[in-house]
């Protein structure tokens, strides 16, 4: 009997199934497919510790319909999704309402600086230095409304200790990043910053350092969980398995798997859609962001990636390429002296909650499983620390951080 069973080998499972097994533990990471192939392979590689503010702000339901309305848009719910999000919309509505709003900020905040540090921990312990870029990340915005418009959003990151500069004309833009189009009159620059040089050469590094370090990956497709006194069951359609912990860390499917153990959570799929190019012309010095365009150029690798936005679309529907193509467009738009060329197209399943954060504790019906999904985008950048909290439970610590407002039951 194995030890612990960690389920999903995206880049929360691979982490967490380290963090494990450096404290001692025999621990088996299990997926349906291979490593960090699914959501984890194509995200934009930002280790996002500023992105402290949840999508459920004020006010966002008063724009609910523009969504609708928009399929190609930053935020966009398909009308044949609409009738099944109900339950979840309601939630997110009252996940929108100030007081909810301030508490999600501060839990998110928290889960930051926690992750921000085992990162860093997580880095020097498997000699990953080499697969990062510490360069930045600049916030872009067309004229004075927009980016007044931004300033709350900038002050909750100054009273959560995030430091940053904000630039006012072309000329100081220019001097972090030449080759922008001179529609952005205004940005907001965090310096400290960091990126993966690949998101997916990143898990593929730490699933190499816990085999190395005597763990073992194989592929199993999950069907159900049953605890028990002594263990949990992983039901799998190749037979069963046991372990005396479960951990489930399998992203946007993780409700799934909860549902078996008679927990219903309110996870839905946050797609987001990605091109990535070979590049020439002007260099990317560092990572964009396009707030009101929901979408953000990075360079993965020796090429770029153009990639965002939300369609709360579910695990099922076709995706909608033109989402991916309508993003590539602006993108040449907003750097015409970027070349992009040999676009290769992605969609990934984020597993997206309510009120952005994760769920992160011990099973309501089981102390023996623990959940650890729900990331939303922010998957890569909170990895480290949710497997430092998953660990402090299973050693029965006391958690670095509240996670009441990250349990499984705060929907109820």
């Amino acid at each position: 009997m194995s030890d612990i069973v960690v389920i999903g080998a995206g880049v929360v499972g691979v982490t967490t199934a380290l963090a494990l097994q450096t404290e001692g533990h025999s621990v088996r990471l299990i997926d349906r497919g291979e490593v960090g192939m699914a959501t984890s392979r194509g995200n934009a590689g930002a280790f996002a510790f500023a992105d402290i503010e949840p999508l459920a702000t004020p006010g966002v339901m008063r724009r609910a319909p523009r969504f609708l309305l928009d399929p190609l848009g930053p935020l966009s719910i398909p009308p044949a999704q609409a009738v099944r999000m109900i339950p979840w919309l309601w939630r997110f509505w009252r996940a929108s309402r100030p007081q909810r709003h301030a508490a999600a900020v501060a839990a998110q905040a928290s889960l930051m600086d926690i992750s921000r540090t085992a990162l860093d921990d997580l880095i020097a312990a498997v000699n990953g230095e080499p697969l990062m870029r510490r360069e930045g990340q600049l916030q872009l915005y067309e004229g004075e409304p927009a980016f007044r418009a931004s300033l709350p959003g900038w002050d909750l990151r100054r009273a959560h200790g995030v430091a940053f500069d904000l630039l006012d004309g072309a000329e100081a833009i220019t001097e972090i990043q030449p080759g922008l189009s001179p529609r952005f009159t205004h940005a907001g620059f965090v310096p400290a910053w960091m990126n993966t040089t690949d998101p997916f050469a990143w898990v593929q590094h730490l699933a190499q350092a816990f085999v190395a370090r005597g763990g073992t990956i194989a592929r199993h497709y999950v069907q159900a969980l049953v605890h028990g006194a002594d263990g949990v069951t992983v039901k799998t359609a190749t037979g069963p398995l046991t372990g005396a912990r479960v951990v489930v860390a399998a992203g946007a499917w993780s409700h799934q798997l909860a549902r078996t153990l008679g927990d219903r959570v309110p996870l839905d799929t946050e797609r987001g859609y990605n091109a990535t190019f070979a590049a020439g012309g002007t260099a990317l010095h560092t990572h964009l962001t396009f707030p009101d365009h929901g979408f953000v150029v990075t360079r993965i690798g020796d090429g770029v990636r153009v990639g965002g936005a939300v369609e709360l679309g579910g695990l099922d529907r076709a995706p909608d390429w033109r989402r991916a193509d309508v993003l590539a467009d602006k993108a040449r738009a907003f750097l015409p002296l970027l070349t992009l060329r040999d676009g290769v197209r992605w969609m990934g399943c984020r597993p997206s909650t309510p009120d952005s954060l994760p769920m992160i504790g011990h099973a309501p019906r089981s102390d023996r499983v623990t959940y650890a999904f729900g990331h939303g985008h922010l998957g890569l950048t909170q990895a480290a620390g949710t497997a430092q909290l998953v660990a402090d439970l299973v050693a029965g610590r006391a958690p670095g951080i509240d996670l009441t407002p990250f349990a499984a039951t705060r929907f109820r």
